[in-house]
């Protein structure tokens, strides 16, 4: 049996959008307390997170979306000391503070040096609990919580970086993932599949998607065994026709019945079943090899719970 990794920084606990905004620190201490108290987190291997370079960012972004972040974050960091403001807003649900630019560095330099370790043999598969998200950032712009787009920085930084000619992306976040389909959309080298609420934010995924995009929009208060039986139907035979050598997940867990910010309804026992599927594709065409990265997930005990369950399903415990 490989090993879990576990990739975290205090770094993701600086970044902060406002008192009451959902995409909160407290959701890292929800879930780094519930791995504690389950004795999952005894399990797991923890991993160095660096900063991701410039360059490295620029694997999935545009040279004008790096430095116009860059240059929001050194305004914010210079004008504080003169009393000047300390949010930069980027659209109506998201901004960014003084610590912001490291953070989402952060972020994607987890999803990068998790992949390295798990090409590399050192990890079977890792969780990357990091937060600002990703999967809304587009190749040239920032929105929905999300700054950089660290899964797909992570499956460009493995086909790139290390030569790999096939990798998928599964995304089960409750929003479509437009971000990462934006990017990566008509790549042969990529397959995404994702399942999400529809019609809802951000209002896309669910026409003519290009032929590397498997989407599944589901209405709301959808339940947990018809999203089982749509990721049965729809996704799995596009996996396994693909065979991919390395999965990434973008890991959001607000389509949990408990999350208020959306109407689906799963539970922890979907996302453990989920996972294992997911686990079962990477078993038998990717050498086991899977990096996670959270996405959504804002009620706190549900994170946690569904967060737990997703990594006894990848450490096996």
């Amino acid at each position: 049996m490989g090993k879990t990794g576990y990739f975290t920084h205090r770094d993701f606990w600086k970044h902060e959008m406002g008192r009451g905004h959902p995409e909160c620190p407290e959701r890292l201490d929800a879930i780094e307390d519930r791995l504690l108290s389950s004795g999952v987190g005894d399990a797991l291997e923890r991993g160095e997170v660096p900063l991701a370079t410039l360059e490295q960012l620029m694997l999935a972004h545009t040279p004008e979306h790096v430095e116009h972040l860059q240059s929001l974050a050194q305004r914010l960091v210079a004008d504080a000391p003169a009393g000047g403001p300390d949010h930069a807003q980027i659209d109506p649900d998201t901004s960014m503070n003084g610590f912001t630019m490291l953070a989402a560095r952060r972020a994607a330099g987890a999803g990068i040096a998790a992949t390295d370790a798990v090409i590399a043999g050192e990890l079977e598969n890792a969780f990357c609990a990091v937060r600002p998200p990703g999967h809304h950032a587009c190749h040239d712009k920032a929105m929905g919580f999300c700054f950089f787009n660290n899964v797909a920085i992570a499956a460009r930084h493995a086909l790139e970086k290390h030569g790999l000619k096939r990798v998928a992306i599964v995304d089960f976040d409750v929003h479509h993932g437009n971000g990462t389909e934006d990017i990566l959309s008509n790549d042969p080298r990529v397959l995404m599949v994702g399942i999400f609420q529809h019609p809802f934010y951000p209002f896309s995924g669910a026409d003519h998607p290009a032929p590397n995009m498997c989407n599944v929009p589901v209405p709301a208060y959808t339940r947990g065994m018809d999203v089982r039986e749509l990721v049965e139907a729809m996704w799995m035979p596009r996996l396994e026709e693909f065979k991919p050598q390395m999965i990434f997940v973008s890991a959001g867990f607000d389509a949990h019945r408990d999350d208020d910010l959306a109407q689906l309804g799963l539970n922890e026992n979907d996302y453990y079943w989920i996972t294992s599927r997911i686990h079962d594709v990477a078993r038998r065409f990717s050498q086991g090899r899977i990096v996670s990265m959270l996405e959504g997930g804002y009620n706190l005990d549900a994170l946690a719970g569904s967060v737990e369950a997703h990594l006894r399903v990848l450490a096996e415990v």
